[in-house]
This record gives C-alpha cells, structure tokens and sequence, in this order.
C-alpha cells in the first residue's frame, strides 16, 4: 500500500511518459486537413437538434491516406472525432515518385473522378476535396477531373476508392505479361533514353 502511494506521488512512470511522447510525435508528423463542416438536423418530439459534421483527411505524405467523419453538437469535438476515426482506417497507397503509377477512374455515390500521372513540375491539377486526399497522400504531380456531384464528402471517397484502386507497376506489368519498362510514362522513357 505505501508503495502505490509513493509512485502515484512520483507521478507517471518511465514507461508511460515514453509511450505519450512516441504518440506526440506520431500526431505530429501527420498531416490533418478539415474539407467540410455541415450543419445537420436532427428532428425530435420537442423541436430540431443540431449537430455538425466535419469530413477530415489525415496522410503522412509518403503513401498513407485515410477519411473520417466526425458528428458532434460541437465542431471542434466532431473534428477530433473525425480525426481519430481517419488515424484508425488509414491506407497505403501506391505512388510512383511523386505520382500515380497508372490512369484510374472511380465511383462513389453520385461523384466519379478521373486520375491521371503527370510530369514532373505539373502540380496537383485538382479542386476542393480531391486536392486535400491527393496533396495528405503525397502526391505532388497529378491530372484530376471529377464528374457528376460536387459533394466534397463523396468527391473525397471517391479519390480515396481511386486511390486504392492503384497498383504496384511491376505487379501490372507482370498480370499484363509485358515488361515493367513498358508501363512506365512517358517522361521516364525519354529519360532513360538519353
């Protein structure tokens, strides 16, 4: 009994304080953004309840991606929500340099996007939600178009269902039965050829 008095005095133990600072730096290197807050309502006997809902992306900038939505009466407790549930459900996803190996389109809901690998120095050629999963993801060169709903949430879940849809290049190359240099843009081949 006096020992348990003695190291609740002494406070938290080695062991714990490591354990914070290793989750401090893991936050840290996180890159979070917040896409859209929408206020919605929820009917009941006595009137209208409102909450809000956040849509947050969190990446590491090297290929780890993941979406969350966060409800709360508050905004700055659904965006930790949100947060927190993205940490949980992140993805790897393949990147060839600083773009996508190869063209892919995707569906979600009403919202279909349509990604495309650029050359170096083209930027991230995309709008609202689409830039905030491709820039957290690391991509840094890329085409977009996004077709049909505007809706940032499905915009975004859509990116991210495009995003997973991506291959490993020699992986394609190998199902296609051709070469893994064949696959590659453009840009790579004219270098390799000088």
């Amino acid at each position: 009994m006096p020992e348990e008095k003695e190291r609740r005095r002494r406070g938290p133990r080695r062991q714990d304080r490591e354990r914070e600072r290793e989750r401090e730096e893991e936050r840290e290197e996180l890159d979070e953004r917040v896409i859209d807050i929408a206020r919605v309502a929820k009917v009941v006997k006595g009137g209208r309840r409102f909450a809000f809902r956040t849509v947050v992306i969190v990446g590491d900038n090297k290929g780890r991606i993941g979406i969350g939505v966060g409800k709360s009466r508050g905004v700055p407790e659904s965006i930790k929500k949100g947060s927190d549930y993205a940490k949980k459900r992140m993805i790897r996803v393949y990147l060839s340099g600083a773009t996508i190996p190869h063209e892919v389109i995707s569906k979600y809901g009403g919202a279909e996007v349509l990604l495309r690998p650029a050359a170096p120095g083209t930027g991230v050629i995309a709008g609202g939600g689409m830039r905030a999963v491709l820039e957290a993801a690391g991509v840094r060169d890329i085409l977009c178009k996004s077709k049909g709903s505007n809706n940032k949430l499905n915009v975004a879940l859509a990116t991210l269902n495009a995003l997973k849809q991506l291959m490993d290049p020699e992986e394609l190359a190998r199902m296609r039965g051709k070469e893994a240099g064949s696959l590659q843009p453009f840009w790579i081949k004219a270098q390799q050829g000088n």
